[in-house]
Order: structure tokens, then sequence, then C-alpha cells
């Protein structure tokens, strides 16, 4: 038998050239062809190279990956459209080697995604959402049979990407897991807010501007202004009127026609002690920008002098009151009386 170093030289080799092996599991030296040592190696030991697949694919489209003959796997998948279902195959557990990645990539949405095992044992942190734009990438270990997803970015589950692709009121509700009713997001003013239970709420100009609220309970509310076409009900202890702040004092001089000037919505005006006489009325100015024409004085002879003695009325003007004080008792009185005002709007139309 001549030595390897004899042999004629074949300057082209083809796959059924033959080339002698020795075979352990039979005990001797066999031959085997270029093409069935190729085949080993392809499925045993990928090449560095990539091997990029392209697909136009129509929904529920159902694309199988080549058996590997690279190491990473692209298939790139571009859709004229949004499509609702698609399943990508991998390639049979048998023939993928040892690391092989496979990596999706798509130009438009796909709905529900299946990623199909075929034979493999497992796929974890596999998608079942693609958005416009995005991609999965696999990789087979082949000691467990798996595949397992290995992009750098953190995988969402198939609601946040749903979101994150688009970013609508709907698919932010899906995303959520503590939410509490449904509708569209408001980021303007004007927002119609049906039965909504406010605790305590503090409302300052700019932060609502002519919500629409519908039976709403309130409590404790804080606001520069309350409008209603409906009764407003006191119900157990509560009460009607004014809090600190709007209220104030003024003393008349010389005697009880003397004007005086107060701008607030309610107040105490302590009178001058001048006499006087029994079955008499005296009239004063009280000044105050508060009061507008038609609205109503409500006043009370609240200290100082003889209870019951006095009758008290006011004629309201644009920026001003004029005050009558009637002494009603059978003899002059020289007393300072104190006459507690609120101003209560009212119109004549």
């Amino acid at each position: 038998m001549p030595q390897i170093n004899q042999l004629p030289v074949l300057s082209t080799i083809s796959s059924g050239d033959q080339l002698p092996v020795y075979s352990p599991n039979n005990g001797d030296a066999r031959r085997t062809s270029i093409g069935s040592l190729l085949t080993f190696f392809q499925q045993s030991f990928a090449s560095p190279t990539l091997s990029v697949n392209l697909y136009v694919p129509g929904s529920g489209f159902n694309i199988t990956v080549p058996t590997p003959v690279s190491q990473d796997q692209w298939m790139l998948l571009q859709p004229a459209g949004t499509l609702a279902t698609g399943t990508i195959t991998l390639p049979l557990n048998t023939g993928v080697p040892d690391g092989t990645t496979v990596l999706i990539t798509t130009t438009q949405e796909i709905t529900s995604l299946t990623i199909a095992l075929n034979g493999a044992t497992a796929l974890y942190g596999g998608v079942s959402f693609l958005g416009a734009g995005t991609a999965t990438a696999i990789r087979f270990y082949q000691p467990t049979n798996s595949w397992y997803q290995i992009n750098a970015d953190a995988i969402y589950g198939a609601n946040v990407q749903a979101f994150l692709a688009v970013p609508s009121s709907a698919n932010l509700r899906a995303a959520m897991t503590d939410e509490t009713g449904t509708g569209l997001l408001v980021f303007g003013t004007g927002p119609t807010l049906t039965t909504p239970t406010i605790t305590n709420p503090t409302v300052s100009t700019g932060t609502f501007t002519s919500p629409a609220l519908v039976t709403p309970v309130i409590g404790a509310a804080t606001g520069t202004s309350l409008s209603t076409t409906g009764n407003q009900v006191i119900t157990s202890t509560g009460k009607h009127g004014y809090a600190t702040g709007s209220g104030g004092v003024v003393t008349q001089l010389t005697d009880k026609t003397t004007a005086v000037t107060l701008s607030k919505s309610t107040g105490q005006i302590t009178l001058a002690g001048a006499a006087l006489a029994a079955s008499t009325t005296v009239s004063f100015t009280l000044t105050n920008t508060v009061i507008e024409a038609g609205d109503i004085l409500i006043m009370n002879h609240i200290s100082g002098g003889t209870a019951g003695s006095y009758l008290l009325n006011a004629q309201s003007a644009a920026g001003s009151a004029s005050i009558n004080v009637r002494n009603i008792s059978l003899g002059s009185l020289s007393e300072a009386i104190v006459i507690a005002f609120a101003v209560i709007k009212a119109v004549s139309a």
C-alpha cells in the first residue's frame, strides 16, 4: 500500500470524494465522503458568519428558521402593515449546533407572535408581541435542549410592549396592574369626572377649569368660588356664613349721622353715643366696596345699649349702603350700640 506522500495530488475536491477515518465504534479504519464530513461540521460547529433571511409575511404566517449554516440566524420580517398573528418555527433541535443565535426583527407590529420550539424542551424569556422596529434574540443551549432570551435590554410583558409601541390610554390601562375604572387620560382643562369620591381637596386657580362633577362626595373643600344651579343644603350641625378674615370693625365718630367706611362682607359698626330721641330715625352712610346695588344687608343690634329699643334697616347702592336707625322706645337714648351686619348677594332678575 503506497504512503500518503506517494499518492497523486487531487487539485479539485468534490462532495463525493472519500477520506479515510478511524471509527472507534467499529474498531477499524473506514471511509467517508467530503459531503458527509461537511454535514457533520455544519451540525456540530456553526461558523462565525451571519445568515440573513428576508421575508414579507402576511397575517397568520408560519416561517421556519432554516437549519443553521452559521452561528447567527437573522430573520428579517418586513410585512406591509400590522399583523394580528404569526408563527416563527425554530429549526429542528437535533440539527441546531450549541450556541446558535436566532435574531427576529420586524418592521411592523406583530400583535400575537408564537415561537414554535420544534423539538426543543423550552424557551425562556420569549416574547409574544413585537412592536414595529423591535427585535428579539434567543440562543440555543444544547445540554438543556432549550432556547434562552439574550436581549441586552429588559424584556417587558406583552401589555407593556403594546403600550410602548402604541401609547394609547387603553394600552396603558392594560399594562397596569392596579388601575381603577376606564376611559381616557386627561392632561388638558375641563375634564368630565363621573361620580368621583374626593376627600379633602384643595382647589386653586389653574388646577381645575370648569370640571363637571356629577354627585361627587367632597370633604373639607377649599376654593375661590362656588356657583350652583341647584340647592345648597346643610345637614347635621353645619353652618353657612363667613370665616375669619372676611369681617372687620369700625367706630362712628361725632354723632349717629356720621358716615363710616368698612369694605368687608361682614363686620361690626359701633355707633356714636349721641342722643337719639324717642320715635326718631337717623341715617348714616356705610361706604363698602363689597356692596353692589340690590344687595341685602342683614343687621342686628348685638351689644351696647338697651336691647329691643332699636329698629334697623338699610338701602344698598353700588359701593355703599344707607343705614337707618330708629329709636322705638318711649324715651331718648344716648347709647353707643354695636350693629353686626352681613352682606347677602341679591338680584332682581
